[in-house]
């Protein structure tokens, strides 16, 4: 079997397609951080007052709604999310449903205060297609600890079916000690 290298004509079956997208200067949010609680700085996100965070842009995630202990984001799956057998890749929806669950935790997470993913255990359910259409990954607080919190996230799809559930432990810190 020949091996060759991405961008070689053995790689390029078919049309190509190409996506161009853009992305907001993180600092913006960054200077934001400290002196918000979660909910407040997830809010401001979700209306537009503080720019999407550049996975979400990557990804094509939208925020669809936040309150204390929840969040919902949602996702049109497009070609670009397939893996080899044409189902969107595991770890797109991974990240949608690490994304609901940490977020989740931080909505509750007071001023000053982060949060970074521990573990996260994942069971799909279902394939899915660009025909499965709009999805949504819902995350909740199940726990929250002064040092750890543990969260869920539920992906469905447009009839509320579930397509993955996953479980997230979250570890909880003061953001002043991030970067030092």
């Amino acid at each position: 079997m020949t091996q060759t290298q991405p961008g070689s004509p053995a790689w390029t079956h078919g049309a190509e397609r190409t996506r161009t997208y853009t992305w907001s200067d993180t600092s913006v949010t960054l200077a934001a951080l400290p002196g918000m609680s979660g909910i407040e700085l997830l809010s401001a996100i979700g209306r537009g007052e503080l720019p999407l965070p550049p996975v979400l842009r990557t990804l094509g995630m939208e925020p669809v709604d936040v309150g204390e202990g929840w969040i919902r984001f949602g996702m049109v799956p497009h070609e670009m999310h397939y893996n080899p057998i044409g189902t969107v890749h595991g770890g797109v929806l991974a990240t949608m449903l690490d994304s609901a669950a940490g977020c989740a935790v931080h909505s509750v997470l007071p001023t000053g205060m982060g949060y970074t993913s521990m573990d996260l255990t994942t069971k799909y359910l279902r394939p899915v297609t660009v025909a499965t259409g709009r999805i949504i990954a819902t995350g909740t607080v199940l726990s929250r600890g002064s040092r750890t919190a543990l969260a869920e996230a539920r992906l469905t799809d447009s009839q509320d079916q579930l397509l993955a559930h996953a479980t997230s432990s979250c570890l909880i810190f003061s953001i002043e000690r991030v970067g030092a």
